[in-house]
């Protein structure tokens, strides 16, 4: 298992939309073991492929217990709002208000092509739909006032260049 950099805002690649993922072997499995070591050492509850360079539609989520790996998801239905903070492992350190479903019903892939079909709740759905942005290449900043986004901008390109 390896240890993966988590890309930070502004890089560039977090815009890009991810592909599918088509191929269920042993390459991706050594992927997804690696991501969730890197989202456990990061202290994550939520990991997107692309937020690591790996353009791909798949992410890993563990929320109190409710350990999973989703692949090529599609979000068929929300339910209810609810606006509460959340951060994000390519935003360290910041912590914003944001409105997400309070409930969804998701259609994904496992790491071994079986689909599935879940309804999730709560703070998993808030997860869902974070990490689901991610591979649209839609960020934490996009839910935020023109203001706080240029606050945001500032803030993060003098993390960066001070790296």
């Amino acid at each position: 298992m390896a240890i993966l950099d988590v890309m930070v805002f502004p890089n560039p690649a977090l815009r890009e939309p991810a592909g599918e993922v088509t191929k269920f072997d042993d390459d991706l499995k050594r992927l997804v073991s690696d991501m969730w070591e890197t989202m456990y050492l990061s202290k994550g509850v939520g990991l997107a492929a692309p937020q690591i360079g790996y353009p791909l539609k798949l992410f890993v989520s563990d929320w109190e217990g409710e350990k999973r790996v989703v692949i090529n998801p599609e979000i068929v239905e929300t339910e209810g709002t609810e606006a509460k903070e959340e951060g994000c492992l390519s935003f360290p350190g910041i912590y914003e208000e944001v409105k997400r479903p309070l409930r969804i019903r998701i259609r994904y892939q496992d790491e071994s092509g079986e689909f599935h079909d879940d309804t999730v709740e709560g703070h998993l759905a808030r997860i869902y739909s974070h990490e689901t942005d991610h591979l649209k290449g839609k960020l934490l900043i996009d839910y935020l006032s023109a203001l706080k986004r240029t606050f945001l901008r500032k803030k993060m390109g003098r993390k960066a260049r001070s790296k």
